[in-house]
């Protein structure tokens, strides 16, 4: 197994974008690894009051990419996007897995989005503006999903070692 140092050093002397995308994937793979080899019912357990669960956590991190690479970055009209889980009524569904969602089919649409993501970013430079539905103009979203993905990488680190005492890369 390569260890995140090994990773991660290997481009500390490459272009900025390299260096983003190799960060972005080991977060992308962290995240799943994380959830690999637990049960269905573990992918949906929640030992936190909040109710995260790993498989929740992965579902969310498909509709960060999309929203960050398909709608912001490749401007992709959303009539031509799978239409998200959540509503008014409930906007937090795109956090847990429903009962008819596995999560070995959860972690193949995060990867098919997360192949999609690459190449909208590999169309346009890392100083590419757009601007969002409430008329902002953002040139940010890389950062924004490698922090989001970060950030749900240490929570799935977390979920899995209370699931199973799994811990480490």
């Amino acid at each position: 197994m390569t260890r995140p140092g090994e990773i991660l050093g290997s481009v500390v002397a490459a272009s900025e974008r390299e260096q983003l995308g190799t960060y972005l994937d080991y977060l992308r793979d962290a995240v799943v690894r994380k959830a690999r080899g637990v049960s269905e019912e573990d992918a949906r357990r929640s030992p936190v009051p909040t109710g995260t669960s790993l498989g929740g956590l992965i579902k969310h991190l498909r509709w960060v990419e999309l929203g960050g690479f398909a709608q912001q970055i490749g401007q992709i009209p959303a009539a031509e996007l799978p239409t998200p889980p959540w509503t008014a009524e409930d906007p937090e569904a795109d956090l847990r897995l429903e009962p008819n969602e596995k999560l070995d089919d959860v972690i193949a649409a995060y990867q098919a989005e997360c192949d999609r993501s690459r190449e909208i970013a590999a169309q346009h430079s890392l100083d590419h503006a757009v601007t969002t539905p409430r008329g902002r103009e953002l040139t940010w979203m890389y950062l924004h999903v490698i922090v989001e993905t970060a950030r749900h990488a240490g929570h799935a680190d977390i979920l899995r070692e209370m699931i199973d005492g799994s811990v480490g890369d």
